[in-house]
């Protein structure tokens, strides 16, 4: 196969790729009175910007963005956090023990979501937490994703500078955040943009843990934001171009550790 080909290929694959992206900021430009974009919007003949205005003049949607802003960003701190003191335990004790929790969280991430969702609202009902944060960030604090790639990510690692650090009188929660972590950053930040995006796209248990609007996510407060019996595309677009700009700017931030954690170990020296 020629590189020309190749290349053709690729620029296929990305044009498939980025035309659902086109798709939702033309039609959050659109001026197609509520009904689904046509040609003309998607050729960005006449852009609607006041589109992104009158979604943000939403009553409530202001307090749902923030809501998903505080939500994310505390389970994201939460996994980093719990992640890394879970993964060092995990990858520095080789016994029964952590084995049997390394089995554990495998078994875990094969059980699906589904079948906890009674479980965790009843859970939730009990200990009083519907329609507070407590029931949105608590239950999601420590994802066994996030520990199984810290626990490989350590368990990489040289322990040359952990035992210099023990002679040296240093404890163990200075060994993990002051030596560990910084040699972890690839690794945390890939942990960090997973988990943010994760959090910030989820539907499901927001919506089954709240019932007040006031404490509605963003991908909930979205669920709700149509009409009575039409659908007005051009702002439920634009209101979802709107979310997912957090989404791209924690990408374009973290990039650069992001791609290094994702290749590390891929070459050999």
């Amino acid at each position: 196969m020629s590189r020309a080909t190749i290349y053709l290929a690729l620029v296929v694959a990305l044009l498939t790729m980025l035309f659902p992206l086109y798709y939702l900021v033309a039609g959050a430009l659109s001026s197609a009175g509520g009904g689904t974009p046509g040609t003309d919007e998607l050729l960005l003949s006449s852009p609607r910007w006041a589109n992104f205005a009158e979604v943000w003049s939403v009553a409530g949607f202001p307090r749902a963005v923030l809501n998903s802003v505080l939500v994310a960003c505390a389970v994201t701190l939460g996994n980093l956090v719990f992640a890394l003191m879970t993964g060092y335990i995990l990858a520095r004790r080789r016994n029964r023990i952590s084995r049997f929790w390394s089995v554990t969280l495998l078994a875990v991430m094969m059980m699906p979501v589904h079948v906890l969702i009674i479980p965790m609202f009843v859970e939730m009902r009990v200990l009083g937490w519907i329609d507070s944060y407590a029931a949105l960030i608590v239950p999601f604090l420590v994802h066994p994703i996030a520990v199984l790639l810290m626990r490989q990510y350590i368990a990489a690692l040289p322990t040359e500078l952990e035992d210099a650090a023990r002679v040296d009188g240093a404890g163990e929660m200075y060994i993990v955040f002051r030596i560990v972590a910084p040699l972890c950053k690839p690794a945390m930040a890939v942990v960090a943009i997973q988990v943010f995006l994760v959090n910030w796209n989820l539907f499901l248990f927001p919506f089954i843990f709240t019932t007040r609007p006031e404490m509605r996510t963003l991908p909930v407060a979205l669920a709700f934001f149509q009409g009575y019996q039409e659908i007005d595309w051009p702002h439920l677009l634009a209101a979802s171009t709107l979310a997912t700009l957090p989404i791209l700017a924690v990408f374009l931030a973290f990039q650069r550790q992001i791609i290094s954690g994702l290749t590390a170990g891929a070459l050999k020296e």
